[in-house]
This record gives C-alpha cells, sequence and structure tokens, in this order.
C-alpha cells in the first residue's frame, strides 16, 4: 500500500514538472511571437496550463520579490519538485520497506 502511495506520489510530480517545462517554452513562444494567443487552441492551452500551475506558484510569488517581467517560480517549484522526488520520497519509500 504505502510503496503504490510513493509511486503515484513521483508520478503526479513528474506530471507536474511536464507540466511546468511546457509552460515554460509556450510562454518563451508567446513571448518571441512565434506564436500568438489570438489562435484559439494555443489560448486554450495556454489558460489550462495557467489554471494548472498557478495554485504552485501563488505561494512563491508572495515570498519572492518582485523582479519585474522575471518571474522565477516556475524555477523554485521545479526545485521543489527535484528534491521531493530525490531525498523526500526516497527516504519515505526506505521507511515503508
Amino acid at each position: 500500500m504505502g510503496q503504490a502511495l510513493v509511486g503515484t506520489a513521483y508520478i503526479l510530480l513528474n506530471v507536474a514538472w511536464w507540466i511546468i517545462i511546457v509552460q515554460a517554452i509556450l510562454s518563451w513562444l508567446i513571448a518571441f511571437n512565434v506564436i500568438n494567443t489570438s489562435n484559439d487552441v494555443i489560448r486554450s492551452i495556454w489558460i489550462a496550463l495557467d489554471k494548472l500551475t498557478e495554485p504552485m506558484y501563488r505561494p512563491i510569488r508572495k515570498i519572492m520579490p518582485d523582479l519585474g517581467a522575471l518571474d522565477l517560480s516556475p524555477m523554485v517549484v521545479l526545485i521543489g519538485i527535484i528534491i521531493l522526488q530525490g531525498p523526500v520520497l526516497g527516504a519515505v519509500a526506505r521507511a515503508i520497506q
């Protein structure tokens, strides 16, 4: 039972990782005008990714100083995911065995 929960947590963290990466790439493509949000599909994807990631970014944005156009909250969340996937889930998995 415990191993299943650790495995599920690992998968969910991995999905969150890829959602953040896709959103970052999409934001760069929008910023450099490679694609634009006047396309309905792009706009829908952008809104969906924003709704998925904003709850993760909001607490970090409250703590971090405002750097203008540079938003470091995705990087902080990715570092948190790395910490959770590695040492934390590894220790939990060893403790369960």
